[in-house]
Order: C-alpha cells, then sequence, then structure tokens
C-alpha cells in the first residue's frame, strides 16, 4: 500500500467519529483533502463546518458547504486534521503547509481533536520536520535570533504569506525532548503568532493509515 493509499484509509475512517447534528473542524492538507472528498457522504451529519484556512474553505464551497465564521462558535463536536510529525503521546508538529495559526485555534475550540495521517509521521521524538513558526514581518530576523539561542537552525521561507498577511520560518536541528516547554517558550518571544508544535492541545484519537489497516491512538 502506498503513502496516499494509507492517507485515503486513514481519512475514511475519520468518517466513523462524527456524531449527528455536528459542527466541525476541518483542518488543511494531503491527507485531510480525502477527508473533504468524502464529506459530501455524511452531509446530512453535519449542522455546520469551520474550515482551518482559505485553501480548505474554498474547497468545501466547491462541495456545496456552507461555512460558519469561528467567531460564532462556542464550540466544536470534532475537528479533523492531519500531522507532520506525532508522537505516542499524540503530540504534534503541524504547519508544513502554512496554516498552523488557524489549525490551532480551531483545534482549541474543539472538544475532540482527531489526527489523520499515514504511518511514515509518527515519530518517537519530534523536529526531524522543520518546525514552523509564524511570525510578524518585523520580527522574523529577531525571532529567528532568538530561535539560534534554543539550538534550532532558522530558514525564512521565502515568498510565502499566510493568511493572515505573516511570514513562516521552519527551524531545522532540534530534538524536542520537551514539546510543551518549546512551545510556550518559542511563543514567548515577541513578535510570534504561534509555532507549529501541538503539544499543550494535543490530538485526543490518532488514526493512522498502515500498509495493512488503520491502526487507532486514544489518549
Amino acid at each position: 500500500m502506498d503513502t496516499n493509499q494509507m492517507k485515503k484509509i486513514a481519512a475514511e475512517e475519520a468518517l466513523k467519529y462524527i456524531p449527528e447534528n455536528s459542527m466541525i473542524g476541518i483542518g488543511t492538507g494531503s491527507t485531510v483533502n480525502y477527508f473533504i472528498d468524502k464529506l459530501p457522504t455524511i452531509k446530512d451529519k453535519i449542522a455546520g463546518v469551520v474550515a482551518s484556512s482559505k485553501v480548505t474553505a474554498t474547497k468545501l464551497r466547491a462541495l456545496g458547504f456552507i461555512l460558519t465564521d469561528p467567531n460564532s462558535v462556542d464550540e466544536l463536536s470534532i475537528y479533523v486534521d492531519g500531522a507532520d510529525e506525532v508522537n505516542s503521546n499524540l503530540q504534534m508538529i503541524k504547519g508544513g503547509g502554512a496554516a498552523l495559526t488557524g489549525e490551532k485555534i480551531i483545534a482549541a475550540i474543539a472538544k475532540k481533536f482527531i489526527c489523520i495521517a499515514d504511518s511514515s509521521k509518527k515519530v518517537a521524538v519530534l523536529g526531524k520536520f522543520p518546525l514552523p513558526i509564524e511570525v510578524i514581518p518585523i520580527a522574523r530576523s529577531f525571532v529567528a535570533r532568538n530561535i539560534v539561542k534554543l539550538g534550532g537552525f532558522p530558514v525564512y521561507r521565502e515568498g510565502l504569506i499566510t493568511d493572515y498577511g505573516n511570514q513562516i520560518i521552519d527551524v531545522w536541528n532540534l530534538e524536542i525532548l520537551e514539546p510543551i516547554k518549546l512551545e510556550q517558550e518559542i511563543n514567548n518571544i515577541p513578535g510570534v503568532v504561534t509555532n507549529g508544535l501541538f503539544a499543550n492541545r494535543p490530538a485526543d484519537i490518532l488514526l493512522l493509515g498502515t500498509e495493512n489497516s488503520v491502526v487507532t491512538t486514544a489518549r
């Protein structure tokens, strides 16, 4: 089974977790796209959808879904999203698609966060995938200097502007042994909007597509 097929079976498994009359949040990325493609099959269960990015919003509208403003929602039943890396505590690195800020906000609103991924995303220690940080443009160099002090190697993701008009620094050379601590330290640097560590708010359920089946892990 190739990687795309693993993503697909994980995405399809997530459909089983959508309760009746639910308000759901939807993430961004290649695995989530498989979930979005199948979403019309359970449209009668869905009371509303909240998108984590402009890209996801466009896909949902094309399928006939009417989007709900996150500001008008107190709570979401479910948030479904992928990961660039995920560990055994269901802490993640996300933001390869530059949608980390929207994703982190929607995840915080949701009662339950379901992560869908292929088996290549499961790691023992986070950090081989570069950690994205969304920064206000005037703070980019200042943030980068502070990241060097934390042992990371920051690289400006050139030519990219986020949905909120900001920039991305990708941090290489990290071995993230204390994800919650590092997430807080980076977020405390002036000029950081947020970073791609989802450790303080990890996933509740991981649906991991493997060669043979979907392996489910719950926190």
